[in-house]
């Protein structure tokens, strides 16, 4: 009932800046949170960063605290994961992801099963 689509993925080195986008489509009324992880090779995937779709919840994994910021535009359906001063332990596929406010709110954003709707995931590379 929801397509996502993210970009902003990209080559850079060690301390560089990018821009993940994820727009959403479809019927988007009946998700109530976006979320951003990342899967590196050899890796489980892991949580970076969500937001819900109104209110001011934002919550983000301990490792990228102080250098991301997860934020949204409503009118055109997009969030957004600014990354700053990236490092090499940074590379992975990261995917934006949807999902339902249920019985326990926003308390688990940071769980995937919060989710149930996945893009196709953009590639972050950051060289030493």
């Amino acid at each position: 009932q929801v397509q996502l689509v993210e970009s902003g993925g990209g080559l850079v080195q060690a301390g560089e800046t990018l821009r993940l986008s994820c727009v959403a489509s479809g019927r988007t009324f009946s998700s109530a949170v976006v979320g951003w992880f990342r899967q590196a090779p050899g890796k489980e995937r892991e949580f970076v960063a969500a937001i819900t779709w109104t209110g001011t919840t934002t919550v983000y994994a301990l490792s990228v605290k102080c250098r991301f910021t997860i934020s949204r535009d409503n009118a055109k359906s997009t969030v957004y994961l600014q990354m700053n001063s990236l490092k090499p332990e940074d590379t992975a596929v990261y995917y934006c992801a949807t999902g339902a406010l249920g019985l326990y709110g926003d308390t688990f954003l940071h769980e995937e099963s919060q989710y149930d709707t996945w893009g196709q995931g953009t590639q972050v590379t950051v060289s030493s």
